[in-house]
């Protein structure tokens, strides 16, 4: 048999207050595309970073090619040809494109940092993985899924034989995800080797060739892909079946209107746009990336000073004035990227989860420390959060388990209103089945879902009616009953404007 690209031998990593890994055991195969899976917290992403020299291992051994390594920082794998593309993106957000990707090694000339040489080798970097970008634009400006693209233009680009891709999908769009699934696919043929950390079934079945199960911290199983089915991998990596959840709100008769857009813009992001939302119901919002799904929601929020038009809160005219504002009106909204705009990565679980529920968790500003705790504590158990307990820094957690606060702080706000942009971008199968229950429940108990996702069949299921953006504009209503993968994705391209209700 031929040497494995990568041998764990009896890996265990430890945090302070957390296991995340415990005499881990597997190898892969050289040129294969090898599927990590688990829930959230499993040890999938830890396992990577100790591969890509994030981390140490506190016990065990790593081979390489077969031979033992032990790196002190990425910058010894990334040279022994191992490269990372990360879950959570990590730029110098104030430099250009070309400066981030080139940062490690960057080009000079007589001693002189040559801007022509750098903007020609980002070019070529991101040719490699067929993207086109201004690369003298600030990263910073850049959208959630042109970031992965850079990040994942420059772990490609820089040679190596062996990568490590965590969640590389989360905030792309489905046309860059099958430009992806291609580019790995010919990366596989010339040799590399990649590792591909992964909650969506179907891109684990369409693009690797061997699955490893981790639960716990724990190594469960390593088979080949073709040996199990979609239900057999969830049950391995959540220990119990998954009953297929039907929602029970879809179905009961409508409510009054909760909230009422009429004529609302913005410069340069989307223009005219109107629809209702009604208590107990959801309302999907489907369109590709940059179409203006989030910044539509965050203008209802009122987090967009340039918005104009109108908006009615259960019947009474609501200025775009804050968030407080919208917050007063009991208004609820998980934004696209919990990292930057949902939580305060410095602050513990418990704070975090407090945040906008400050005024009834206070009297006279002095806050209920028993009651918060004992909310948080509900919440958290009832959303399966892990974390060592509810005083653990949040930045700690993976991204899942962030992902699950960030939702934990509004079901505790009760609000009337709330708006999910990507819910559970980053959250495993359990906790999506489970998150996908309470958004049922709570349109059952009158709340009305304004519901944002790149996943299809996730706005298929949950969605009474879907909404679709394209370039800005409404461009069509399509109920339930008629809600298909291939209707949205012709109205969402510009193939089919016929198939509006």
């Amino acid at each position: 048999m031929s040497t494995p690209a990568v041998r764990f031998e009896g890996i265990t990593k430890r945090f302070p207050g957390v296991q995340a890994l415990t005499d881990v055991s597997f190898e892969i195969s050289v040129g294969s595309c090898h599927a990590l899976c688990g829930e959230n917290g499993a040890g999938k992403s830890t396992l990577g970073k100790l591969l890509a020299g994030i981390h140490k291992p506190d016990e065990g051994r790593l081979y390489v090619q077969g031979k033992e390594v032990r790196f002190e920082s990425p910058r010894e794998a990334l040279a022994a040809g191992i490269g990372m593309v990360h879950q959570e993106l990590a730029f110098c957000e104030n430099l250009s494109v070309a400066e981030n990707l080139c940062l490690g090694s960057l080009p000079t000339r007589r001693g002189l940092l040559s801007r022509s040489e750098m903007a020609k080798r980002a070019k070529a970097m991101l040719a490699r993985i067929g993207t086109r970008l201004d690369v003298t634009r600030p990263v910073g400006e850049l959208t959630v899924g042109q970031q992965q693209m850079v990040q994942i233009a420059a772990a490609v680009g820089s040679g190596a034989r062996i990568l490590v891709f965590d969640e590389p999908t989360s905030s792309l769009s489905q046309h860059d995800v099958e430009h992806l699934c291609a580019l790995i696919d010919r990366l596989c043929a010339d040799g590399v080797t990649c590792i591909y950390v992964s909650h969506r079934m179907p891109e684990i079945f369409r693009l690797c060739d061997t699955v490893t199960v981790l639960r716990d911290g724990r190594h469960v199983a390593t088979k080949l892909i073709r040996e199990v089915d979609e239900a057999q991998l969830v049950e391995l990596m959540i220990g119990r079946r998954l009953a297929e959840y039907f929602p029970g709100h879809a179905h009961a008769s409508d409510g009054p209107v909760r909230l009422r857009v009429e004529g609302l813009s913005s410069p340069g992001k989307f223009q005219d746009i109107s629809f209702t939302v009604r208590a107990g119901e959801v309302v999907g919002l489907a369109g590709l990336v940059g179409a203006g799904r989030s910044e539509v929601a965050t203008a209802i929020f009122g987090l967009d000073s340039e918005a104009r038009g109108q908006l009615w809160m259960d019947g009474e005219p609501m200025p775009m004035a804050g968030a407080k504002n919208a917050m007063r009106r009991v208004i609820g909204l998980v934004t696209e990227d919990r990292k930057r705009a949902g939580l305060v990565l410095g602050m513990s679980c418990l704070h975090n989860f407090s945040l906008p529920n400050l005024e009834r968790l206070s009297r006279f500003s002095w806050i209920w420390r028993r009651a918060e705790r004992s909310e948080a504590e509900a919440h958290f158990g009832r959303l399966r959060v892990r974390t060592p307990d509810a005083d653990f820094v949040i930045a700690g957690l993976s991204g899942g388990n962030q992902q699950k606060i960030v939702l934990a702080k509004w079901l505790a706000a009760n609000v009337k209103l709330l708006i999910l942009d990507e819910p559970t971008r980053g959250v495993d199968v359990g906790a999506k089945a489970e998150i996908h229950g309470i958004i049922d429940q709570l349109a059952s108990q009158g709340t009305a879902v304004l519901l944002i996702s790149s996943e299809l069949p996730e706005l298929i299921n949950l969605s009474s009616r879907i909404l679709v953006l394209r370039e800005g504009r409404l461009v069509g209503e399509v109920p339930r009953e008629r809600a298909t993968q291939p209707t949205l994705l012709r109205l969402m391209a510009g193939l089919e404007v016929g198939a509006a209700a």
